[in-house]
């Protein structure tokens, strides 16, 4: 039975905020140690002082959240007793947010509040995916969990946040909310719905990124970007992702490299893969060539269709100066293969490689990474 779910309201403004808190006496914020240090915490602070709400900050959010600080973050927000969690930061402080309201509720420590996302990068589409990552250094992986519950309930998509972000990070941000569209759109579980929401992200991309990338006060552009990356998200909230991000999450967790570059790294030797490129065309190789007539890059044939938008990716990916394979990412070859088996274990356990249009074997997931490594021609 399909089915296709979408929770959060959504502003398009930072005014929605007062909407959002009326009747509120007390809110918890999760968010990072630059958001907070900088002052830009003050996006929120400033409407909660003016209403008079109390409220406390959890600003020790890191990069790829782990179990340890969303343990804190629980422990304090249940001492605080808020009646709303406000997110403000990337992906990385909204994912720690989900887990922290999701598994506070879940396991008795307190009752679920009302919970708003404010991202400040166009990546992840936390703000209205069912989905949150969390890291176990220990085992150098990463967790996604899987719940409605971890929904949100309102968000606010204000591109005057994302002005000062550096152009690496729109980068890396702008390619995950490709690959987030991307995966969706080829999906086991695609649909209509799916399909209409992923389609209009893949175009907003494409028109949007390099402005944001080169030009960073376009906030046409930037908005753009956000709603490109909530599209996305709530495309593969709905159909799922794929085999890129079961890579992707195990190969950011050995070796440290930010998500959406991971993503990045991988998506044109996946997006081959799946294709057939290298064996034999695949009936997904079709799913592809619509993308390719989305982007007006239709071939003669399925085939070449297929192949124009993975090199237009592949393009895309380099003016954006992002590495085009793992090595030149930074890791080594000795470092590389001593990690091999373990990620093709991981990446073919990974929840997000399920929902993978070609099912894949680990031959040809040892393959894929050992080719994304060396950079090999596609």
């Amino acid at each position: 039975m399909g089915n296709y779910y979408v929770k959060p309201r959504i502003y398009m403004e930072r005014e929605g905020l007062r909407e959002i808190l009326k009747g509120v006496t007390r809110a918890f914020i999760v968010t990072d140690k630059f958001m907070h240090e900088s002052g830009k915490v003050s996006y929120l602070t400033d409407v909660l002082d003016q209403m008079g709400i109390a409220y406390e900050i959890f600003s020790e959010v890191k990069p790829d959240p782990d179990i340890a600080t969303v343990t804190k973050g629980i422990g304090l927000m249940t001492d605080f007793k808020p009646q709303a969690l406000l997110a403000l930061g990337g992906g990385s402080p909204i994912d720690c947010a989900k887990a922290i309201n999701y598994l506070s509720a879940r396991e008795g420590f307190s009752e679920k509040c009302k919970f708003v996302a404010i991202p400040t990068t166009s990546g992840t589409g936390t703000e209205v995916s069912r989905f949150s990552v969390i890291s176990d250094p220990e085992k150098s992986a990463k967790y996604p969990l899987v719940a409605d519950e971890l929904l949100p309930d309102d968000a606010i998509l204000d591109a005057e946040l994302t002005k000062t972000v550096p152009p690496s990070i729109t980068a890396d941000t702008g390619i995950d909310v490709l690959t987030h569209a991307i995966e969706a759109f080829v999906s086991k579980n695609a649909n209509d719905f799916t399909d209409a929401a992923a389609e209009k992200a893949i175009k907003l991309v494409r028109s949007n990124l390099l402005k944001a990338y080169k030009t960073p006060d376009d906030l046409n552009a930037r908005q753009h970007m956000h709603h490109a990356s909530c599209l996305a998200g709530m495309a593969f909230s709905n159909a799922g992702l794929g085999l890129n991000h079961g890579m992707a999450h195990t190969l950011g967790g050995h070796f440290h490299i930010p998500h959406g570059r991971a993503n990045a790294i991988l998506l044109p030797y996946v997006m081959a893969y799946n294709c057939g490129c290298h064996d034999k065309l695949t009936v997904h190789a079709k799913r592809y060539a619509r993308i390719a007539r989305l982007a007006r890059l239709e071939g003669s044939s399925i085939r070449q269709s297929a192949f124009n938008v993975i090199r237009s990716t592949k393009q895309l990916i380099k003016q954006l100066n992002i590495p085009t394979s793992i090595a030149e990412a930074g890791v080594s070859r000795e470092d590389f293969m001593a990690a091999l088996d373990e990620m093709v274990n991981a990446a073919m356990n990974d929840a997000c490689t399920a929902t993978n249009p070609r099912d894949c074997t680990p031959e040809e997931v040892r393959d894929l990474f050992l080719a994304a490594y060396e950079g090999r021609r596609i």
